[in-house]
């Protein structure tokens, strides 16, 4: 039977295509008309957007079969510990039965939070069944025509996913024939001896290799395999997140730079390289490939992998073995999480469009003490595998006023084409999916969205003359704890926010100290390492917390930062000074 790529993400057998997913709807006269502010987003000229669907739970990964059902993972992870998932399962199948360009009907299914669930990212078509990933494993659901969702309980395709250590998640992607690619992060953000202490080197060998930071391959046509070392098809890559094939059937993945290049060797790297370095990266997937991870990075700036400081290196000159690991096919800025990846294969945007790559980046927390970036969706022009072109922001605006982890109103994860090549963008804050469309002529070329009004972060960069943090400063009014005074506290706040004694506090827990999935919050009152007193807070800074209990991040002693007595007490002062203000406001509400 001949087959076909569809949509980057699935390939689909043509017969069983056109008998299984028949059109349930007749198509609307005309295109639907896009919203007046395309869902609040930023597009490249001639784009338009309408909200599709809202409010869905935190969608990570969707795909979209022939008939225009868009099916979508969401999770409710580790990473999102205070916000219960809507009832049902984590599995979403939507449908426009009006041609309105938004969903009308939207079904939930799958493994259920009363059942023990907690969703997952991969998605993926193939061979008329949907294969979804749920906590370590991934399941397949036979599709059937006109039941939307699924009735058949699932079938296990592969268990025993690892779902230890920083990176839980497994994106996933299916060839022509059935061989399922699956991402398995590393445990670590760089094979230390104590992950992300600082001057801890690295593990030589780096034993969790042989288990994660990688991409395993499967058998999508086969059920009850488990996870095994010896399927690794190639290593190198520390989280890639997203997947797809292109015409010519060669396959890509991103990956998410390591973190804390400054906070873990402050003597090699300042604040600012460590905000920029490593890249985020385009790979071309190639069996038995290494792409350096952990002894490498890739040094955008320098356009070359150098030695990772764990490993011997010196900051950035030393190339050492990485010499003989595989670059990305591309790089982008450093901490921009790129989440999902979709080969664009349509015809209705323009020309230049066609065979290229959108890229959905999530937005990080790791640029402190710059401001933070990503928070968008941009567009790759690519040309027999390599970069044709520069990259474009093709959407913009999804963070609105703040672009921080927990205050952003939207953050990018998810990218899907629809037959009628329609693009589609989901959120994991709120569960939103856009469906973008071209309505320009056929000659736009490939161009920027329109700059978005700068938003608000936990760091403003700094003029060339540099700041006076005195200057028409006025006193925080705060409380003041015993033994300190306002004039700390002040110092304190600029420690916190990373405009002094380049601290970066704010980058796990927010700048207003109400917390992220990195770190927890500072201004409830509730206190894991201390009573809460300034020297028990003082005592928790110096020491540092190798093993949180709830939060996702290690804090390094003294927070990676060098901080001197006095910075110490001042940022232990604004940290209790923020705690009782947060609990005089909830004792007057």
């Amino acid at each position: 039977m001949k087959k076909l790529f569809y949509a980057g993400r699935v390939l689909l057998g043509l017969a069983t295509a056109v008998a299984l997913f028949a059109p349930g709807a007749k198509a609307a006269s005309k295109a639907p008309a896009c919203d007046s502010d395309n869902g609040g987003l930023s597009l490249s000229p001639g784009f338009c957007a309408t909200v599709f669907a809202d409010n869905l739970g935190h969608v990570r990964h969707m795909v979209v079969a022939p008939d225009n059902t868009l099916y979508a993972n969401s999770w409710s992870g580790r990473y999102f510990p205070h916000a219960p998932p809507p009832p049902g399962g984590f599995l979403l199948a939507l449908k426009d039965t009006k041609g309105a360009g938004r969903a009308d009907v939207v079904s939930r299914f799958g493994v259920t939070v009363q059942e023990g669930g907690t969703g997952g990212s991969g998605i993926a078509l193939f061979n008329g069944a949907l294969y979804a990933e749920e906590n370590g494993r991934i399941l397949r659901y036979r599709l059937e025509e006109g039941a939307l969702p699924p009735k058949a309980p699932p079938q296990v395709v592969v268990s025993g996913l690892p779902l230890t250590g920083d990176h839980p998640m497994h994106p996933f992607v299916i060839d022509r024939d059935g061989s399922l690619f699956v991402d398995l992060g590393s445990a670590t953000n760089a094979c230390q001896r104590a992950n992300r202490i600082p001057l801890s080197p690295g593990l030589t060998p780096c034993v969790e290799k042989e288990t994660r930071a990688g991409t395993w391959r499967f058998d999508a046509n086969k059920t009850d395999q488990a996870f095994s070392p010896a399927e690794r098809y190639a290593s190198g890559n520390r989280n890639g997140e997203g997947f797809a094939f292109d015409e010519q059937g060669r396959l890509f993945v991103t990956q998410h730079g390591r973190d804390q290049l400054f906070q873990n060797w402050p003597g090699l790297y300042t604040p600012q390289q460590s905000a920029e370095l490593p890249a985020e990266e385009l790979l071309l997937l190639e069996k038995g490939a290494d792409y350096g991870w952990p002894e490498c990075y890739f040094d955008q700036q320098q356009g070359k992998l150098v030695l990772a400081p764990e490993y011997g290196g010196d900051g950035g000159n030393k190339v050492g073995d990485c010499a003989n690991r595989t670059p990305p096919v591309a790089a982008f800025p450093g901490h921009w999480a790129p989440n999902d990846l979709l080969i664009y294969r349509g015809t209705a945007f323009p020309d230049g469009y066609r065979g290229g790559a959108f890229i959905a980046f999530h937005g990080s927390w790791n640029r402190a003490p710059l401001p933070q970036q990503g928070y968008n969706v941009v567009f790759q022009p690519l040309a027999d595998g390599k970069p044709s072109g520069a990259y474009v922001v093709f959407a913009d605006g999804f963070a609105g006023a703040t672009k921080e982890p927990e205050k952003a109103a939207f953050r990018p994860t998810g990218l899907a084409e629809g037959p009628d090549g329609a693009l589609y963008i989901a959120d994991d804050v709120h569960g939103r999916i856009w469906r973008i469309v071209h309505v320009g002529g056929a000659a736009d070329r490939v161009a920027s969205a329109p700059p978005v009004r700068a938003a608000s972060t936990s760091s403003s960069a700094q003029p060339p003359e540099g700041v006076d943090p005195e200057a028409g400063r006025a006193p925080p009014s705060l409380p003041v704890p015993p033994g300190s005074n306002a004039d700390l506290i002040a110092l304190g706040d600029r420690v916190f926010h990373g405009q002094a004694a380049e601290g970066s506090c704010s980058g796990c827990h927010g700048s207003d100290g109400g917390g992220t999935p990195q770190g927890p919050s500072l201004t409830k009152g509730r206190w894991l390492w201390s009573d809460g007193s300034l020297a028990g807070i003082e005592a928790t800074i110096e020491k540092g917390v190798p093993h949180p209990k709830i939060s996702l991040g290690v804090m390094p002693p003294l927070g990676g930062a060098p901080l001197t007595k006095r910075d110490l007490k001042a940022v232990s002062s604004y940290v209790w000074a923020i705690s009782r203000a947060g609990q005089q406001n909830r004792d007057q509400r």
